[in-house]
């Protein structure tokens, strides 16, 4: 089986969106930014070791076999994760260094994104389409 054939169930996807966007909204009425530390762990671990503990944790709860839900396809999802991994890293460092505005910009497009995408549309999907469109009229 190749690798983009890989899918992930819907509601495991959803549950990592939730824990995204969560993590973002308590870190800016907490004021921990240590908190934005779970969600880039939990995206790392995704990543790079296959292994997200949110989405384990979630497929618990499922109430149905996982091949009978909405696939979402594996290798968009991880460039998502590139993305929400990216932004998390920079707001996280930026509010280490003081610098609140970028880590306002950061933490706003990572919670903007999430949420977003729970309500059904994914930014992420749309800049790798459009990334893809580029890179084959480039090649054509």
């Amino acid at each position: 089986m190749s690798h983009s054939s890989i899918s992930i169930p819907r509601p495991l996807v959803r549950a990592n969106q939730w824990f995204i966007f969560l993590s973002t909204i308590a870190t800016w009425l907490s004021g921990h930014t240590w908190l934005l530390l779970l969600p880039l762990i939990v995206g790392l671990l995704g990543m790079f070791f296959d292994y997200n503990p949110v989405m384990r944790a979630a497929k618990l709860f499922l109430k149905k076999n996982p091949s009978e839900y909405i696939p979402e396809d594996k290798d968009q999802q991880q460039f998502n994760q590139l993305i929400a991994i990216s932004l998390l890293t920079v707001g996280f460092l930026s509010y280490l260094m003081g610098w609140s505005t970028i880590a306002w910009i950061a933490t706003i497009m990572v919670a903007t994104a999430s949420f977003v995408a729970i309500l059904g549309f994914c930014i992420g999907c749309f800049i790798r389409f459009r990334w893809q469109q580029y890179r084959y009229k480039k090649a054509h």
